[in-house]
């Protein structure tokens, strides 16, 4: 399964504790183990060489510079944000192609529905890959498939090509969802990741908002292949940077350490934990698609959880279909004016995120007798009675031509300020359910919630 996973990096106080991190950082392993200092001096006593950092040589990605660390965080960002617009960018203009391909707008609507489709079953497959050749390749490879099969949605002469184009793009663009996580983890620490969390949570919360913003104005003046071809344009910029920068995956460095170490003094029990900790491709694929599942099926914590959060991410591309409907069909906006009103739901997510930090004091209150996961829920609470609320005015106040359009803006920042308080509470009682198996648990629930997702159009 990948590093720690994103998740965990939103809970405050964090959901792993500095052990857990460290396994992740160094095994990329999860489930019960002992602590590293305990394989260190297993493997000691058997006279091999562990081989770890050396403290001030700059070989710990955390003791890179600062420019150089925001150099690879904002590389990993824009991949994220272009991988979120990526998503929702065609529902700028999704009656163009319906016209130019001689199609249906139920089949034109898959274009959305599969690309989602993608980053529920990627995963499974990109996150154990990792594991065996890093994560810079991953993006590499990943992020080339996404770029190339972008290319036949902008020149597509038929539907077919359109949404099997945007099908494989889905499947691709889900490795860097999958990894950055890790990639935080890997640089950054507990007590530095303020302000690089932030600007994650803006490319993995407002993204998918962003889309349908820009895309508004690009299908309204040059028309809706000009989306795909701005996509085009924009995912081969931002996957240039993470191809050519060093990498920080800490077992790929430690591995890369001891072959050198091994072919320089010619002693081979120069090993890092990381290899000698490593399990076959084969089992490793094996883990990573059958416990989610498991899990999924098993859990009771996991599938109630799952189900809610895919009610919310459902909710939350149901209205990239429903802010046209009740801002063009209805009010008579223009494209460009229809994606402005995304700007609400973008509100109400960065308000939400200020809150965020409040958790901490709230989470320290309630485990003052003791630590336990449901402490993590006080967010998710207030965050569950403001959504019904939201979707309440949204459908006494969208459907209305005389009802002004103030009315589904604030239906939308209200949904946006409960779907973060929601998500993050959750994914953080999950993690902290689950702290041994927290990349798996976040699988099966990424995987539901992406395939509720494709289901939501047709609702």
């Amino acid at each position: 399964m990948p590093s720690e996973p994103l998740e965990a990096e939103f809970a405050s106080p964090p959901a792993l504790s500095k052990d857990q991190e460290d396994e992740f950082r160094q095994l990329d392993m999860e489930g019960p183990l002992a602590t590293l200092a305990e394989l260190e001096r297993a493997f000691t006593k058997e006279g091999i060489h562990i081989v770890t950092f050396e403290k001030g040589k700059g070989e710990d990605p955390r003791e890179w510079a600062k420019g150089k660390k925001w150099y690879v965080t904002l590389s990993a960002a824009f991949l994220c944000l272009a991988v979120a617009i990526g998503s929702s960018i065609v529902t700028g203009d999704l009656a163009g192609p319906v016209e130019t391909l001689h199609s249906t707008q139920e089949i034109i609507n898959l274009t959305v529905t599969c690309f989602v489709i993608g980053f529920g079953i990627g995963p499974l497959f990109f996150a154990p890959l990792s594991e065996v050749v890093g994560r810079t390749p991953m993006y590499c490879v990943s992020m080339f498939f996404y770029f190339i099969f972008t290319l036949p949605s902008a020149l597509a002469q038929n539907a077919a090509t359109l949404v099997v184009a945007r099908q494989i793009a889905g499947l691709a663009a889900s490795a860097p969802m999958c990894n950055v996580g890790g990639s935080v983890a890997d640089i950054w620490c507990v007590e530095e990741r303020g302000v690089p969390m932030a600007v994650f949570s803006f490319t993995i919360f407002m993204g998918p908002c962003v889309g349908p913003l820009v895309g508004g104005w690009i299908a309204e003046r040059a028309g809706w292949r000009w989306l795909y071809w701005v996509l085009f344009i924009f995912s081969d910029s931002v996957s240039r940077s993470p191809c050519s920068s060093r990498k920080p995956w800490h077992p790929i460095i430690l591995r890369r350490k001891a072959e050198k170490l091994r072919k320089e003094t010619g002693d081979q029990s120069y090993q890092s934990l990381e290899e000698l900790e490593r399990r076959p491709l084969s089992e490793t694929l094996k883990t990573a698609l059958l416990r989610p599942i498991v899990m999924l099926l098993t859990e009771p914590i996991v599938i109630f959880m799952s189900f809610y959060l895919s009610f919310v991410y459902s909710l939350l591309y149901l209205l990239f279909f429903a802010f046209p409907i009740a801002f063009a069909e209805i009010r008579g906006f223009s494209g460009g004016m229809t994606g402005v009103t995304f700007i609400s739901i973008m509100l109400g997510i960065a308000i939400a995120m200020c809150l965020i930090p409040y958790q901490e004091s709230i989470y320290r209150k309630a485990t003052m007798h003791g630590v336990y996961p449901e402490a993590r829920l006080y967010p998710m609470m207030g965050g569950s009675i403001v959504l019904p609320i939201a979707l309440f005015v949204f459908a006494f106040t969208g459907a209305y031509e005389w009802v002004h359009w103030i009315g589904p803006c604030v239906a939308g920042a209200l949904f946006g300020f409960s779907m973060i308080l929601i998500y993050i509470s959750a994914n953080s009682y999950i993690v902290d359910s689950y702290s041994a198996f927290a990349a798996s648990a976040i699988a099966a629930k990424t995987l539901l919630r992406s395939e509720v997702g494709l289901l939501c159009r047709f609702l």
